[in-house]
């Protein structure tokens, strides 16, 4: 069987619709078409959205982008004023439409363009006929991502003929890898249940789709998904008891930061480490502590400037601001010393603390304080007001 995928680069908008009144403009990036004995397999989009688009598809999971078939993010976060690419594939079902008006990846582009334009109700555009793989965000450190179950069991593989077993397997065992964290350890059993249920809907109403499949191929699908995963889920569950028996939560950081590949150094007699960041706006210094006895992690930025004395009243207007609407964490001023810090904080007791969560706390915290930063600066030196320093920084990006 001969295989073979062409690629399209585009840098044009295409307008896409979901089940609101509201349609969504998206930056087309690149379109490629595989197709396997001159017969289209595959159609996958790459386009860019803003990061208040990327909200909106992440809480109405467009795209078939269900939280519980998403990998833990690598590399971070993803930054509020950067723009996000996501890759996706269109429903099997659809590429017959597509082959009758495309025979390679220029003509495919030129038609979903041409759809945009005049059929703009067409079901190649709806969000709920593409299938997100992967998406990411480019920063200055490196690439912030995360991949779907989608980018390993393609939509594809489900055919009239059900599943290949073989094919299956190595999906779950490529999802399952991305899924653990750096540290080894994974995600609970209860999450894990979740997640089949979500997937096995997930499954059911793209294996309904497809019309020549039988109600039988449809139910023995769906029973290989759930008898796959859920040995899946034993075995996480089993990793998980053993790394909790094993492993304390100073230990736990320590891993972790070492898979972050930071640098650190513990504090002496303490269950702490300090770290220095350099972000875009400075560089400072920043710790991660452990309570064993009350089981809570806390994570610190420290602020490189002192306040001096006469302007620490102002300094508190400016932290007040700040913290107001605050989910993640706050400001902190010491009114003796002048020093700021910015704090996050879980407390772990009784739960699994994972990959994941480190990461939310420690980079949600050296984001914000990153931001926060120059409207420091500014206050301290009579630039600004506090209320025009928050003003500036919260302001919405256009």
């Amino acid at each position: 069987m001969t295989e073979k995928t062409e690629n399209c680069h585009l840098n044009s908008f295409l307008t896409l619709h979901d089940d609101s009144e509201f349609p969504l403009t998206v930056r087309a990036v690149n379109l490629a078409l595989t197709k396997q004995d001159d017969k289209i397999s595959e159609c996958h989009l790459i386009f860019q959205v803003t990061p208040e688009l990327y909200q909106r598809i992440d809480t109405k999971t467009l795209f078939n982008l269900k939280p519980e078939i998403r990998s833990p993010l690598s590399g971070g976060v993803f930054h509020p004023s950067l723009d996000i690419k996501i890759e996706a594939s269109l429903d099997p079902t659809l590429l017959p439409k597509l082959a009758e008006h495309a025979k390679d990846a220029n003509q495919a582009a030129t038609y979903i363009q041409y759809l945009s334009r005049e059929q703009p109700n067409h079901p190649i555009l709806s969000t709920y006929s593409w299938y997100a793989l992967q998406v990411k965000q480019q920063q200055e450190t490196g690439e912030t991502d995360y991949r779907t179950l989608w980018a390993y069991l393609k939509p594809s593989f489900i055919t009239q003929d059900g599943i290949d077993r073989e094919k299956l397997n190595e999906a779950m065992a490529n999802f399952a890898q991305e899924w653990a964290d750096p540290n080894g350890s994974g995600l609970s059993q209860a999450v894990v249940s979740q997640a089949i249920e979500e997937m096995t809907k997930s499954f059911e109403g793209l294996t309904n789709s497809i019309s020549e499949m039988t109600e039988e191929v449809v139910s023995e699908t769906i029973e290989e998904m759930t008898k796959a995963f859920a040995e899946l889920a034993d075995s996480i569950s089993e990793i998980t008891e053993k790394i909790n028996a094993e492993e304390s939560l100073f230990e736990t950081i320590i891993n972790f930061f070492k898979a972050e590949n930071w640098q650190f150094q513990q504090v002496q007699e303490q269950q702490a480490l300090r770290l220095a960041f350099q972000g875009e706006n400075g560089k400072w210094d920043c710790y991660a502590r452990a309570r064993e006895t009350q089981q809570q992690f806390v994570f610190y930025s420290i602020c490189s400037i002192k306040v001096p004395k006469p302007k620490r009243r102002m300094l508190g207007e400016f932290i007040a601001r700040a913290n107001y609407g605050m989910i993640i964490g706050n400001f902190e001023l010491n009114f003796d010393n002048g020093e700021i810090r910015y704090k996050t904080s879980i407390d772990v007791k009784g739960n699994l603390i994972t990959s994941e969560t480190f990461k939310q706390l420690v980079y949600t915290n050296l984001l914000t304080m990153d931001q926060y930063l120059p409207g420091i600066t500014s206050v301290i030196s009579g630039k600004m007001s506090p209320e025009e320093a928050i003003a500036q920084i919260e302001a919405p990006v256009e």
